[in-house]
């Protein structure tokens, strides 16, 4: 037990090296300035770590921690994490990587590293063994850092004409009050989706869905210049309709929820929003 702590220590300070070595332009998060918990759960990138060994995961920790006050900061996803995981990083050497990938609330859209042989051909980076750990973290700031992955974008303007570069995952908030455009719009950039169109009406609604493809549209029923069920309808009947319709309301009735589930909605929210709940449906999308 000795033997294998002193020799997790050795590597301590070598990935303590070469991490800081290879970070040094990266700045300091800045605490305590206007939405700075907003900004700070925005900037963690939540790690789904599927298998590995005591000392590979050991490693792992140990170039998180020294992640934690950089931008972006990566941290070890769980069960209790305030948001869905952005990465997967599986060892396909074990039996856990066959049962997660065969898991129907295995998200296929996420961003999967391998490590070991045979990984799936969709996967979008693979490593060998013995794992290059600094560069493996390289490979994940060359996909959050550069990306604006880590802003939040607070303003209430919507730019439904630009284009989507691939890979993009796009969102429409409709008919909903300033402050819940707000906290959804923190909730979807921590959750990777931080290209947010917005529309305050249906008809204006219709006019982006019919300029842009969304991945995640939420609609208050609250919307007073037409039934929100008809724009719905209407969402689920384009040639590419939205990969997930949630509705909102502050009436959360039987009736709703079963018209909801009806008209293929993927959930409904309630006003004021549960984090729980929000959490539970962005995992889906």
């Amino acid at each position: 037990m000795e033997g294998f702590a002193s020799k997790l220590g050795f590597y301590d300070h070598v990935l303590e090296f070469a991490f800081l070595a290879l970070r040094p332009h990266m700045p300091c998060l800045a605490r305590g300035l206007g939405f700075a918990k907003l900004v700070d759960m925005a900037a963690v990138v939540w790690v789904k770590v599927v298998g590995f060994s005591d000392v590979e995961r050991h490693s792992l920790n140990t170039l998180f921690r020294l992640s934690e006050r950089m931008l972006p900061s990566y941290a070890l996803w769980t069960r209790d994490a305030p948001s869905p995981p952005r990465v997967v990083l599986m060892d396909m050497d074990t039996y856990e990587a066959e049962l997660e990938l065969a898991s129907p609330s295995f998200n296929p859209h996420i961003k999967l590293i391998c490590v070991g042989d045979r990984p799936p051909s969709d996967a979008w980076r693979a490593f060998a063994r013995p794992v290059d750990w600094p560069a493996l973290v390289q490979v994940l700031d060359s996909l959050f850092l550069n990306q604006g992955d880590v802003d939040i974008d607070i303003g209430l303007h919507t730019e439904a004409g630009k284009p989507v570069p691939p890979g993009v995952r796009v969102s429409l908030l409709v008919g909903l009050l300033p402050e819940e455009r707000m906290y959804l719009r923190a909730r979807l950039a921590i959750a990777g989706l931080t290209d947010v169109d917005e529309a305050q009406t249906v008809a204006q609604a219709m006019e982006c869905s019919q300029r842009r493809r969304y991945n995640l549209v939420v609609l208050s029923l609250d919307v007073t210049d037409s039934d929100p069920w008809v724009l719905v309808d209407a969402l689920n009947n384009l040639p590419e309709p939205p990969h997930a319709v949630v509705v909102a309301t502050g009436a959360p009735t039987w009736a709703n929820m079963e018209r909801a589930e009806q008209q293929g909605c993927m959930g409904l929210l309630e006003i004021p929003f549960n984090p729980r709940q929000v959490v539970s449906l962005l995992q889906k999308v």
